[in-house]
């Protein structure tokens, strides 16, 4: 049987079909989690807007994008 960590509270957790939680150990950490995506603590990253306006998000220096 798998073994998994809650991603909340970091319990052990059985990946199995009757685990109605899964990957959560219990609805408390399920209802956790669901709060921080709401409360916007949690987001996916959105590789386009990790470089400022004007600069190229490809070259470690930072430095403005290349006009020519």
């Amino acid at each position: 049987m798998t073994t998994v960590k809650c991603p909340t509270c970091g319990r052990p957790v059985e990946w199995t079909g009757s685990n109605a939680f899964r990957p959560f150990c219990s609805e408390r950490c399920r209802l956790v989690d669901l709060g921080a995506w709401i409360a916007e603590d949690r987001r996916i990253a959105d590789p386009d807007a990790a470089a400022p306006m004007g600069e190229d998000p490809d070259r470690e220096d930072g430095l403005p994008i290349d006009d020519r």
